[in-house]
């Protein structure tokens, strides 16, 4: 990233105000539809990042899940939070909890749960998360299965888009905050 020097911002009326410690010359702004879906980044769930930033652990991205999807038990090491625009899903632990469009879900770091979508859904789940730290997966053994944070997701997006053809996927990346351009 290139260094930035501006000029001291101002009000309408030309009052000077306080020169922020990080200035910016743009909004750091997507939009979702020109993120290309980057198709079973596990099987039958589908992703659009939306802000990668491994240096602050967090990831933001909107998942489009499949009827029948799951992903193996697991917990996060920070929080999560989960908004349904479309659809159903559920965790295994909850199973009289739904969440269904408009559901907004709020998870503590450490929580342990079991995500799936139903087979009977019908329609894709699309929902948009916020996740910091890791997602640290278990088999049904209790052996470790898998760990996904933002630096792995920022991997992920990389290879599986090059592999694809896709090209380069715009997101809001961290580390200085900037957009990755499409």
């Amino acid at each position: 990233m290139t260094a930035r020097i501006l000029a001291q911002p101002t009000t309408s009326t030309g009052a000077k105000l306080p020169l922020p410690a990080l200035p910016q010359d743009k909004l750091l702004t997507v939009n979702i539809e020109q993120i290309p879906l980057i198709k079973d980044v596990f099987p039958g769930i589908h992703i659009k990042p939306l802000r990668l930033d491994p240096e602050r652990g967090e990831w933001v991205f909107m998942a489009i899940v499949e009827p029948g999807c799951s992903l193996p038990i697991h917990y996060h090491t920070g929080t999560a939070q989960v908004w349904t625009i479309q659809g159903c899903w559920k965790y295994r632990e909850y199973p009289d909890q739904p969440q269904t469009a408009g559901s907004y879900l709020y998870e503590p770091g450490g929580s342990v749960h079991t995500f799936y979508t139903p087979e009977d859904n019908t329609e894709d789940t699309i929902t948009i998360a916020w996740i910091e730290g890791a997602q640290v997966s278990f088999n049904e053994d209790g052996t470790f299965h898998s760990l996904n944070d933002a630096l792995s997701i920022q991997y992920a997006i990389q290879a599986l888009a090059a592999a694809r053809g896709i090209g380069p996927v715009p997101y809001v990346r961290g580390n200085g905050a900037d957009v990755i351009e499409g």
